[in-house]
């Protein structure tokens, strides 16, 4: 598909009323159809995993991963907060990440370590002193002593899995979510990274991967980066990077889409502006929100997703289904246009149930590991 017409989005989007017989399923059924298979010769399809998974106590999640999937991200069992809670280096707990790996080697998938530096899920001791006091940018020797605890993580935890992650979220989510095309301000103000080291957190993380594994593709991740004020702040940012020759290698464009957003032309503009900066994009974090209170919010940021979807069950917008079904292939459509550019689309969960939107349904199989007519509209479309 590499004239892609708005015509031709919307057919792909057509509801898919044909059977599902062979697909797939948690049931243990042989696939006909995997998306792995239908898009073998455009980029890998990765699914990210979660503890259940990852020890196999999910036996259904785990034969839909083997089937559909052969790329995988964790969750979290890398996240700061999981994996070095404590300080020192006897603070690490490295037994479901070491599953997480194990996993992915025994079952030949393309392993994603997600994340070293994010301002969220990292544990309160890493931006204070012994006292219990907040490091502070004006004080030098604070400033180096985050930097000396940024460096101890990325090496212990990079090094560990040195040639069998082969992609590092280095920084995760550092970009000014502000939508005012008028704001100044690159960075997110309020990340404690931002207020004590300013960028230079941003250019010792990738160079404190590099230095653990020169092997590994490292990653800038972020998501709204479809939107033209956020967009611009990554153009900025990446080459700001590499004007200073710091080894940032790969765009991760999460793309937490909602029924509406982004649209199909608004996603080719993105990609395209995005591809200009010359490096591979990865889709990361794809899912397809159909709650109510998703339609309102094109932020993944994990706090407004709270406030926006609630804790409870909420009633799913009208056609909720038919709509998600043609988003999807409206997204798939734009992402085989840009095949030379994206290497990697990941799911961020295997089932609804998994998914941290679980109230907006937003993946391609429900929560009884049953495939949806999103599963076939994905799949129609690469054929």
């Amino acid at each position: 598909m590499k004239n892609l017409t708005a015509a031709s989005f919307a057919l792909t989007g057509i509801f898919m009323a044909a059977s599902l017989t062979g697909c797939a399923t948690g049931g243990g059924s042989h696939s006909r159809s995997a998306i792995k298979a239908a898009y073998k010769n455009d980029f890998k399809i990765g699914v990210a995993i979660n503890a259940r998974q990852i020890t196999g106590a999910d036996t259904n999640g785990v034969a839909l991963i083997k089937a559909q999937f052969n790329s995988i991200s964790p969750e979290n069992v890398l996240k700061w907060a999981l994996i070095h809670p404590n300080p020192g280096p006897d603070g690490y707990d490295f037994r479901l990440a070491d599953q997480y790996v194990e996993f992915g080697e025994k079952n030949k998938m393309f392993i994603i370590g997600h994340t070293l530096v994010w301002h969220n899920q990292t544990p309160r001791w890493v931006f204070q002193d012994e006292n219990g006091r907040m490091l502070n940018r004006t004080n030098a020797a604070d400033r180096e002593l985050l930097l000396q605890r940024m460096h101890d993580h990325i090496q212990t935890v990079v090094g560990r899995y040195k040639g069998r992650i082969k992609v590092w979220d280095v920084v995760n989510e550092a970009l000014n979510d502000s939508s005012n095309a008028n704001d100044t301000n690159v960075l997110r103000q309020t990340s404690p990274w931002v207020r004590i080291l300013g960028m230079d957190f941003i250019v010792k993380a990738f160079e404190y991967a590099h230095a653990a594994d020169p092997k590994a593709i490292l990653r800038y991740n972020d998501y709204s980066i479809e939107n033209e004020p956020k967009r611009k702040r990554l153009i900025a940012l990446i080459k700001m990077l590499q004007a200073r020759h710091v080894p940032v290698m790969a765009i991760g464009s999460q793309t937490h889409a909602n029924l509406s957003w982004p649209s199909p032309e608004l996603e080719d503009t993105a990609l395209t502006d995005i591809a200009r900066l010359g490096l591979p994009i990865h889709i990361t974090e794809l899912d397809v929100n159909g709650s109510q209170g998703g339609q309102r919010t094109q932020s993944a940021d994990i706090n407004q997703n709270n406030q926006a979807t609630g804790t409870t069950n909420q009633s799913p917008v009208e056609a909720a289904q038919r709509r998600q079904t043609q988003q999807y292939s409206n997204l798939f459509g734009v992402f085989l246009k840009h095949r030379n550019s994206i290497k990697l689309v990941t799911f961020w969960g295997v089932t609804d149930a998994d998914s941290w939107r679980r109230n907006g349904s937003p993946l391609l199989f429900d929560g009884n590991w049953q495939p949806k007519p999103a599963f076939d509209a994905v799949i129609n479309t690469a054929r």
